[in-house]
């Protein structure tokens, strides 16, 4: 019985960490590997080149975290200048720093973008990324600062 006891607690121990009360009375996850919005857009690839059709992630309203897919494959933003029209957009954006290499690691990263031949043209701004067991990434994606600037999105192996 006793055995059993530290498992409990344990387990409890484990619940009481990944959630918050909030005061509706349900529990909320605040584990944002288990506590995101699927962004799965395929005009994001890195791949794609189309000009006729351009987005821009400025008039998007980012609430909390993301995970990103392309089609049915985990995807990530790069990490290296994209070339200027490309992710469906006139300025990829693309984080200048490396994602985080230990699972439940959060980073912070400076996200800069191609324009006019210059891979940070446009104001940058940071944003959170965080590596969950699972091996993929969640991204506490903040506003670009002008249009045309959108978020690329990449799929590479973990």
């Amino acid at each position: 019985i006793h055995f059993g006891a530290c498992i409990l607690y344990s387990v409890m121990e484990y619940i009481l960490k990944m959630t918050s009360f909030n005061p509706s009375g349900y529990s909320q996850s605040v584990d944002p590997c288990y506590n995101y919005t699927v962004l799965n857009d395929q005009w994001r690839s890195t791949n794609n080149t189309n000009t006729q059709d351009l987005h821009c992630d400025q008039s998007i309203n980012w609430q909390g975290w993301y995970r990103l897919f392309l089609g049915s494959s985990n995807a990530r933003i790069p990490e290296r200048c994209i070339d200027s029209n490309r992710c469906g957009t006139h300025a990829p954006l693309w984080i200048t720093q490396p994602h985080p290499s230990q699972p439940g690691e959060t980073v912070t990263r400076t996200v800069c973008n191609n324009w006019s031949g210059s891979c940070c043209q446009f104001p940058s701004h940071t944003i959170q990324v965080k590596l969950c067991y699972g091996n993929y990434y969640v991204y506490k994606l903040e506003r670009p600062s002008v249009c045309h600037l959108a978020y690329c999105a990449g799929i590479v192996a973990l």
